[in-house]
């Protein structure tokens, strides 16, 4: 069975979730889970004047590959509450895809990153879940099946029953050890639900 983990990162947070949640969805035997990176939109001026990295050689996601995956899970840095236009350029590609009804039926999740407490954890999934709804694609959250996780108080953390999440600060902050075991615990999860649902 074959999963797909679509993401845009602009400063790689995004991304080094997307790597846990591939390395948990692998650990259900069976998974097979393939990493793709929507296209960027912003010229290399403007990537350049906000001190955005190289983008890695993860390959460029086409509608296609949503088709052919048994399952997906969307990554994406928040932009004012939403996700931000890149990944949403992407979805607005899908419009043959949601004429004709192909994903539909098809499990689907979020994880993302915000810049701090209160900037998004929760409301950018919750924004996102419309794109689901109109393909007919089934959101999996994690609720609290993170267990003592979900529960830390004495450092900070991000994420939510809506998916795995972490906090970039001003940019410096990576995501720590509880983050990413969240993120390995999403891909986890999501897979064997998924592998249970087919």
């Amino acid at each position: 069975m074959g999963y797909c983990c679509s993401y845009y990162s602009m400063y790689g947070h995004v991304e080094k979730l997307a790597q846990e949640i591939k390395k948990g969805a692998e650990s259900v035997e069976g998974i097979e889970a393939k990493i793709f990176q929507v296209a960027e939109t912003l010229p290399e001026e403007v990537l350049g004047k906000m001190h955005a990295p190289p983008k890695t050689d993860a390959p460029i996601i086409t509608p296609n590959e949503l088709t052919e995956a048994d399952g997906v899970l969307f990554g994406f840095p928040t932009r004012f509450g939403m996700m931000p236009a890149q990944f949403k350029a992407f979805l607005d590609s899908t419009g043959g895809l949601w004429r004709t009804q192909a994903l539909a039926g098809k499990p689907a999740g979020f994880f993302y990153s915000t810049s701090a407490q209160g900037s998004g954890q929760e409301t950018t999934a919750l924004t996102a879940i419309t794109q689901l709804v109109h393909h007919g694609m089934i959101f999996v959250p994690i609720g609290y099946s993170f267990g003592a996780g979900m529960f830390e108080m004495e450092q900070v953390k991000g994420g939510s029953p809506y998916g795995a999440g972490t906090y970039a600060g001003d940019g410096s902050r990576q995501p720590p050890e509880l983050e990413l075991a969240q993120a390995f615990h999403q891909g986890k999860y999501f897979a064997g639900f998924a592998k249970k649902l087919k």
